[in-house]
C-alpha cells in the first residue's frame, strides 16, 4: 500500500484537481489516493512464512473433511437406491462402518461401485487422521502456541478448532474491539436501511467461511448447562485465571442466550449463529489476555 510520504510528487491530485486535470490517471486510481490521504484507507496485514505454511495445513484438513463428507454421502444415497437401510444407531460409528463390511450388492456393477467409495472414504479417513496428528504436533512450537492455549479454555473449542480460527483470523490483537473480529469472520447482520428505516437481515458471511463453521459448531455446545467437565479441566490447566473466568463467562452468556431465543421459538440454527456471534466476542477477549 502507498504511503502518504511517496505521493508528494502527485501535485495535481493534492492540489485537488479534478480527474480531468491529470491526463492518463484511471478514477479508480484517484479515488485510492483521495482516501488515501484523507486517512479512510488502512493497512493490510501480511502474513509470514510460517502462518502461511500453518494455514496452509489446516485448509487441506478442511479439504479432506469436505471431499470424505460428500463420498459418505455417495455411499448412503448409493445404498438407499437399493433400499439398504442402517437402522442399529447412528451412521459412520464402529458398528455402521462394521455393517458396511458385510452388505453385499445384487449386480457385480453396482457391488464395484460399493467397493471403490466404501476404499475411497478409508483413504480419506486415513488422510484426515494424518493431517490431524501433523496439527497437533505443530501447536506447541508455532506462533500461535499462546492463543491455541487461551482459546482451548472455551467450551466446545479443542485444539483442531482452536488452530483453525487461528490460521483464518491471524493476529487477534489488529482488531481494536470484538465487533470488528464478528464483522471479519462475517456474523453479523447485513444492513439495509432507506430514509428513516433500518432493517436488518441474514448474516454478511464475509470473510472466512471455514472460521465461520467452526464457531457455529462450537456454539452448539453452549445449549447445556454450564458446567466444568474433567476434558474441560485438563484444557484450562495452567492457563491464566482470568482466560479461565473468560470462559466461564461464555459459558453463562451463551446459555442465558440458548434458552432465551429458544422460549422465542427460534430455529436452533438462528440460535446457532447468533451464539457464534458472541463467542466470536469471547475468543476476541480471551486472546486480549497478557
Amino acid at each position: 500500500m502507498l504511503e502518504p510520504d511517496a505521493l508528494k510528487g502527485a501535485s495535481p491530485v493534492l492540489r485537488g484537481a479534478r480527474h480531468s486535470d491529470v491526463p492518463g490517471l484511471p478514477v479508480d486510481a484517484e479515488h485510492l489516493v483521495r482516501l488515501l490521504l484523507a486517512g479512510k484507507l488502512h493497512p493490510v496485514r501480511v502474513p509470514g512464512d510460517e502462518e502461511e505454511a500453518l494455514r496452509d495445513l489446516v485448509r487441506a484438513r478442511e479439504a479432506v473433511r469436505m471431499d470424505l463428507m460428500r463420498s459418505r454421502h455417495r455411499l448412503s444415497k448409493l445404498l438407499l437406491r437399493h433400499g439398504i437401510r442402517f437402522d442399529d444407531g447412528h451412521a459412520w460409528t464402529e458398528r455402521h462402518r462394521a455393517w458396511l463390511v458385510t452388505v453385499t450388492l445384487d449386480w457385480p456393477a453396482a457391488q464395484a461401485t460399493l467397493l471403490d467409495v466404501r476404499g475411497g472414504i478409508d483413504v480419506l479417513v486415513h488422510r484426515r487422521e494424518q493431517l490431524e496428528r501433523e496439527i497437533v504436533a505443530m501447536v506447541p512450537d508455532s506462533s500461535w502456541a499462546v492463543q491455541v492455549g487461551r482459546l482451548r479454555c472455551l467450551r466446545g473449542v479443542d485444539t483442531l478448532t482452536a488452530v483453525g480460527l487461528c490460521a483464518e483470523v491471524g493476529d487477534f490483537e489488529r482488531f481494536a474491539k470484538a465487533e470488528q473480529l464478528m464483522s471479519y469472520i462475517g456474523l453479523v447482520p447485513c444492513e439495509k436501511t432507506t430514509g428513516q428505516q433500518r432493517r436488518l437481515g441474514s448474516i454478511t458471511k464475509t470473510g472466512s467461511g471455514h472460521a465461520r463453521r467452526l464457531l457455529v459448531e462450537a456454539a452448539w455446545h453452549y445449549r447445556k448447562q454450564p458446567a466444568i467437565g474433567k476434558t474441560l479441566t485438563d484444557r484450562q490447566n495452567g492457563q491464566p485465571p482470568e482466560a479461565i473466568a473468560v470462559a466461564w463467562s461464555a459459558q453463562r452468556r451463551l446459555h442465558r442466550t440458548w434458552t432465551r431465543l429458544e422460549q422465542r421459538a427460534k430455529r436452533r440454527t438462528i440460535i446457532a449463529v447468533a451464539a457464534a456471534r458472541e463467542l466470536a466476542g469471547f475468543c476476541w477477549a480471551i486472546t486480549q489476555i497478557e
